[in-house]
C-alpha cells in the first residue's frame, strides 16, 4: 500500500467488525443553540480504550503475518496509541512491547499493563523513545507500530468517519482535532471519498498549532514547544499524515486552551457525557465564529477519546 484510499478505509472497517464498537453518534439541542447549527458528535470517548486509537491498532496488528505476528509489536507511546496497541496485541494473542516515557500518568501505565503488555521506561524525549523503541525491536524482531505516521493506522482511523458519514450522510462539514494526523488523515479520506464536497476542518490548540501554520505555509512545518492542556495534540504531522491534510483540509481552527476548558465544561454539563481535552478541542471549533461564519448548518464532530482522570477533570472544571 503506498496510499490510502476509500477502499482500504472500507476494508478497515470490515477487519473491525465485531472487534471494536460501532459508537453512538449523539446530538444536543443546547449544543445546536450554542453553535448556531446542528451538531452531530461522534462518540469515540465510549469506544475500546476510551479512544479512536484501538481503530488503528487493530488494523495494523490484524494484518500481520503468522511470523511476524509470533515476534510481536513494539510501539512508543504514553497515551492512547500505547493502551490500544497493547489491546491489539492482546486480542491476536501476540507480544507488545510499549515504551514509555519515566513518568508518564500511572493511569495509563496500569491500562497498558492490564491489557498484558511488557513496559518499557525511557528518558521522557522524543529521541529516547525512538531510540528505546528501536533497541527493542532489534531485541525481539518485533514489528514497529507508528502511533500515527502508518498507512494501515491511517486507513482504521478513517473508520470513525466512515461510521459517522453511514449515518449522518448529509453532512455539510466534518471537524476532527489534529495531532499527528492519524484521526483527521483517515476523516480526509473517508469523507472526501463518500462525499468530494464536504468541508473539512481542522481542530488544533493555539498552543501546539503546527499544522494550522503549516497549512498556512503550504510546507511541513515541525511542533516545537507545544504548551496546552490538550496533550493527546502535541505531536508534529508525519510525513504521511501531512499531504493528506494539506490537500484535503480546508482550514484549521485554532481555539485556546481558555475556549477549551470553556468547550469541555459545557459538553460535560449538557451531555452528561466524558470527554478530555483534545475532543474539547474540536467541540470548541465546533461552537466557534470560525465556524459559524462558514454558513454550515449540519456538522459532524469527532470525539476522539475521554481518557482523563476524574480528579484531573475535576481540577480543570473546578
Amino acid at each position: 500500500m503506498s496510499e490510502v484510499t476509500i477502499e482500504d478505509v472500507r476494508t478497515a472497517a470490515h477487519r473491525l467488525r465485531g472487534v471494536a464498537h460501532v459508537t453512538p453518534v449523539v446530538t444536543s439541542r443546547l449544543m445546536n443553540e450554542a453553535a448556531g447549527c446542528k451538531l452531530f458528535f461522534k462518540c469515540e470517548n465510549l469506544q475500546r480504550v476510551g479512544a479512536f486509537k484501538f481503530r488503528g491498532a487493530w488494523n495494523a496488528v490484524s494484518q500481520l503475518s503468522e511470523d511476524e505476528a509470533a515476534r510481536g509489536v513494539v510501539t512508543h507511546s504514553s497515551g492512547n496509541h500505547a493502551q490500544a496497541l497493547a489491546l491489539a496485541a492482546r486480542e491476536r494473542g501476540v507480544p507488545a512491547h510499549i515504551v514509555m516515557p519515566r513518568g508518564a500518568p500511572a493511569v495509563k501505565r496500569a491500562a497498558v499493563a492490564g491489557y498484558g503488555a511488557r513496559i518499557v521506561e525511557c528518558e521522557p524525549n522524543l529521541q529516547a523513545r525512538e531510540t528505546m523503541a528501536a533497541a527493542v525491536a532489534a531485541e525481539t524482531g518485533a514489528a514497529f507500530i507508528h502511533p500515527y505516521n502508518d498507512l494501515r493506522i491511517i486507513a482504521g482511523q478513517g473508520t470513525a468517519a466512515l461510521e459517522l458519514l453511514t449515518e449522518v450522510p448529509d453532512l455539510d462539514a466534518i471537524i476532527a482535532p489534529v495531532g499527528g494526523g492519524g484521526l483527521m488523515s483517515g476523516t480526509c479520506i473517508a469523507g472526501h471519498g463518500l462525499n468530494p464536497q464536504l468541508r473539512i476542518i481542522g481542530a488544533e490548540p493555539a498552543g501546539a498549532d503546527d499544522a494550522a501554520r503549516s497549512l498556512q505555509a503550504g510546507k511541513l512545518i515541525p511542533q516545537t514547544g507545544p504548551n496546552t492542556i490538550a496533550d493527546g495534540l502535541l505531536t508534529s504531522l508525519g510525513d504521511l499524515t501531512w499531504p493528506i491534510i494539506r490537500d484535503h483540509v480546508e482550514c484549521i481552527v485554532t481555539p485556546d486552551d481558555v475556549d477549551i476548558l470553556a468547550a469541555l465544561r459545557l459538553f460535560c454539563e449538557r451531555t452528561k457525557l466524558i470527554i478530555e481535552p483534545s475532543s474539547a478541542t474540536a467541540v470548541a471549533v465546533a461552537l466557534s465564529a470560525e465556524v459559524r461564519g462558514l454558513g454550515v448548518k449540519r456538522v459532524g464532530v469527532i470525539l476522539s477519546g475521554g481518557n482523563i482522570d476524574l480528579g484531573a477533570l475535576a481540577g480543570l472544571l473546578a
